[in-house]
């Protein structure tokens, strides 16, 4: 007996519309698998878009959940607790800044990294008050916030939600040209930045592009945010992609992956003359930094560091990208296979409204394998990062037959 219906009823009855789900329902997850209502057996390949960099549930995370969750869950910071500075001084050992600011979610992330540089822009570049402008790249994709579409220049994202948040602008991505006509203007606070646009269908950038980035903002005193919220925590191949190349920012976006998949947790990272720009009462969450998230967070990077996933990662998305041009190279629907790491897309040679990637996707499911279109024509492929070699070729097949099935 098929039991989605029931469940997928149920959602469409009772809540909002605001997504447009693959019509599966799942029930478990362990590692890189998935198994829906009716015990079938997925691979992942979406990995909660790369919440679950670890594996569906990790049992070192897990543990760390469980023991701290029976001792203490949440004080807000109203007072201290005695999980909240072993973890920061973990992460920003682990990152290389002098402080963190531990939120929630990756939008609160993006969010806290805007008031940081408008307030880091008044105070240390003598902005005049309320002049403060950020810069954005067209395609950008941070979150659903009212700050988020304001930034965005996909209509789905902005139509009908206006008046937007002043002060964004907005420049092509991978166009050093015109960044660096922006960071001429003294109101210019920051450009923030995805390393690699994951949301807007695994967009990589020409090499050099970021270390130019970093090179423009130090030469116009602006701040380089680099929103990893998706491409962090060993995801591409490095424990940041910013790694790739020399393009340290002055303030790191982190979310996702930084718990695992367990539960909500984001992390800001700056040096001190960004970070203490910030006082008392000016920002915060009643969530943030609560011991439980800290206690996860820090087992879910060490998962990372201890299992050595970033290696992974680089090796087994190379092999991933490597057998699939080799087998979809006479496949005429196939436009692009592009990534880096373990984050990679499919672009379809199909009109974005098209029907065809979901189709595919479709397919996928009923073959065993998991994934989502973005943008009507791109198809992510994102596994967990403790996938082996012998499980991306199995994929490889799935994903390879089922293409060419619709050529």
């Amino acid at each position: 007996m098929n039991k989605d219906k029931k469940y997928i009823d149920l959602e469409n009855r009772y809540g909002a519309h605001n997504y447009h789900p693959l019509p599966v329902v799942l029930s478990k997850g362990e590692g890189i698998f998935v198994w829906d209502v009716n015990d079938k057996k997925y691979f992942d390949f979406l990995s909660a878009y790369s919440a679950v960099n670890q594996g569906h549930c990790h049992p070192k995370i897990l543990k760390a959940l469980n023991d701290q969750a029976s001792e203490l869950t949440l004080t807000s910071r109203a007072f201290h607790n005695n999980v909240l500075g072993s973890y920061e001084k973990y992460i920003t050992t682990l990152f290389g800044y002098d402080k963190v600011l531990p939120m929630n979610t990756g939008v609160e992330g993006g969010e806290t990294a805007n008031k940081l540089a408008r307030k880091w822009g008044y105070i240390h570049k003598g902005i005049d008050k309320d002049k403060a402008k950020i810069i954005f790249a067209n395609g950008n994709f941070w979150g659903r916030t009212l700050a988020a579409i304001s930034s965005s220049d996909d209509p789905l994202s902005y139509e009908g939600f206006g008046p937007f948040m002043p002060g964004y602008h907005l420049i092509p991505y991978n166009d050093l040209h015109a960044l660096e006509i922006e960071l001429k203007d003294k109101n210019v606070a920051a450009f923030m930045v995805e390393p690699i646009q994951g949301e807007a269908g695994v967009v990589v950038p020409d090499e050099g592009y970021l270390a130019g980035v970093r090179k423009l903002c130090t030469k116009y005193n602006v701040l380089f945010i680099a929103d990893e919220v998706q491409t962090g925590i060993a995801r591409t191949g490095k424990m940041l992609a910013c790694d790739y190349e020399d393009a340290r920012p002055d303030i790191l976006i982190l979310g996702k992956a930084l718990s695992g998949g367990v539960l909500p947790i984001s992390a800001v990272l700056a040096d001190d003359q960004v970070m203490l720009t910030i006082q008392p009462g000016e920002h915060g969450s009643t969530f943030g930094g609560n011991p439980l998230a800290c206690r996860v967070a820090q087992a879910a990077l060490e998962v990372v560091v201890d299992e050595n996933l970033a290696q992974n990662a680089f090796e087994l998305g190379d092999l991933f990208r490597s057998e699939l041009n080799k087998k979809l190279s006479s496949c005429k629907l196939v436009k692009l296979i592009r990534g880096k790491g373990l984050l990679n897309a499919i672009v379809i040679n199909d009109s974005t409204d098209s029907s065809t990637a979901w189709d595919i996707c479709m397919k996928l499911r009923d073959n065993g394998l998991l994934a989502k279109p973005t943008h009507g024509n791109i198809i992510r492929f994102a596994p967990p990062l403790v996938i082996s070699k012998q499980e991306i070729l199995e994929a490889v097949e799935i994903i390879s037959e089922t293409i060419i099935s619709f050529n």
